[in-house]
């Protein structure tokens, strides 16, 4: 294989690696639970199982290594925890790979609320991509003792969800000796149901095998740490409100949901909200029980960041005053509009006002959703593959937003002599979404 350049962003040109070309993953350092574990009722009747689990909530023991101290030393329970719904989130530190940064989260963010134990109610966040679908990474999934059994995952198109599982580790032509795997094991369609993700005729969904399953990826300002935290939940609730609220601030901010909200350093906060929430019974009843829900807040005067982004269209115009001066081209002629004071060598040449597209029109109100598509299509990309990837990365609201617009056509612009490596973008984007 020869050494194909490959263009990222659409500017400097790199060479692939062995080990570049899979979808990024975040790294983390540590875990939040969303809740707690208390002895089963039958693991309460035993004095030895109160001791082992006050001595390991006392030391910062993680519940794993509380649940297998109480296996050895009582092997006839099988399930000795249980999980608690609570109003706080959990912070141990052996749940970190420095122990001490779960110790500073509690004492910056912790608060005792009258019984005198200082617990993590909420608690600052800031995200590290604009696309919720890696901030917040979720499938449906059934797990065996020690690995994955089957899982979800979308098609590139994110129309299709598939039923995945691993291959059979292959053998030799002897039969004898197993294959060295590189990039580890191999994934495979799931024979059942046409290797689609029913859940309504899974055997697995159906005996509560499978289930959906999900976190949160971030930073806590004032944490220093190279590396994210996450926080787990297996609540459709809270997922899908943290995903109504994440496509809010996206089309607020022109796409984006990373970073602090507004020139104030506002984060968004996750806390927990007692909710009553609607489940079917054996009965197949519908019923209502109270729970705590994680809560994602953006606690944001939303008219500031409407404002910010008329900010930023008067900044691209005051920029490009500047530029004019910095060029020689003096100042924009008294009586004239600034969009038309661009030197002629700033405009892209595809673009020139020909009556075609108006590049008056592109600065001062952002393109129209008509010239997108137009740019689009003449690169030869799927159009409905296209939208999908802009809704992922300006959010759902980028085509009636003209800062969206605006977004979606530089990065078009961007890569107009390379309509092939914008493609392998968008290729690479969506394989990260799955």
């Amino acid at each position: 294989m020869s050494n194909t350049v490959v263009k990222i962003n659409g500017s400097h040109a790199v060479l692939p690696t062995v080990l570049g070309q899979g979808p990024a993953r975040i790294p983390t350092g540590g875990k939040i639970r969303a809740g707690i574990k208390v002895l089963t009722s039958k693991a309460a009747a035993y004095p030895d199982a109160h001791a082992i689990y006050a001595r390991g909530m006392a030391v910062g023991d993680s519940f794993a290594q509380i649940e297998k101290a109480l296996a050895v030393a009582l092997p006839q329970l099988k399930t000795p925890l249980v999980p608690k719904n609570v109003p706080w989130f959990t912070v141990r530190g052996q749940d970190f790979a420095n122990p001490e940064i779960a110790r500073k989260i509690l004492d910056t963010h912790g608060e005792d609320r009258g019984d005198g134990v200082k617990r993590l109610y909420r608690f600052p966040v800031v995200f590290p991509s604009d696309f919720w679908q890696v901030v917040m990474p979720h499938e449906l999934a059934a797990w065996g003792a020690s690995e994955k059994h089957y899982w979800s995952e979308y098609s590139p198109d994110g129309r299709v969800r598939y039923c995945k599982q691993y291959a059979s580790v292959p053998f030799d032509d002897t039969g004898k000796r197993v294959i060295r795997l590189f990039g580890g094991r191999k994934k495979m369609s799931r024979e059942q149901n046409g290797g689609l993700c029913d859940p309504e005729s899974c055997r697995e969904y159906q005996r509560r095998q499978c289930n959906l399953t999900g976190r949160f990826l971030f930073f806590i300002p004032g944490i220093r740490s190279i590396s994210a935290f996450e926080l787990h939940t297996n609540s459709f609730y809270a997922m899908n409100m943290a995903i109504q609220k994440f496509e809010t601030i996206s089309f607020l901010r022109g796409g984006r949901i990373s970073g602090f909200l507004d020139s104030q350093r506002t984060p968004f906060y996750l806390t927990k909200k007692l909710m009553e929430v609607a489940r079917i019974d054996e009965q197949g009843r519908a019923v209502r029980v109270p729970q705590w829900i994680i809560d994602l807040e953006a606690p944001v005067d939303v008219t500031t960041l409407i404002r910010h982004n008329e900010d930023e269209d008067a900044a691209i115009v005051q920029a490009q005053r500047a530029a004019q001066v910095l060029e020689g081209a003096g100042g924009p002629q008294e009586g004239a509009d600034a969009a038309d004071q661009i030197p002629p060598a700033t405009v892209p040449a595809d673009i020139q006002p020909d009556g075609k597209v108006g590049w008056k029109e592109i600065v001062t109100k952002g393109p129209t959703l008509e010239q997108v598509v137009d740019r689009v299509k003449s690169y030869g990309i799927d159009l409905i593959q296209y939208e999908v990837y802009a809704d992922q990365r300006w959010g759902r609201g980028w085509r009636f937003n003209a800062f969206g617009r605006r977004h979606a056509y530089e990065e078009l612009e961007r890569y107009r002599n390379d309509p092939k490596g914008y493609l392998d973008k968008i290729d690479c984007a969506m394989r990260g979404q799955t």
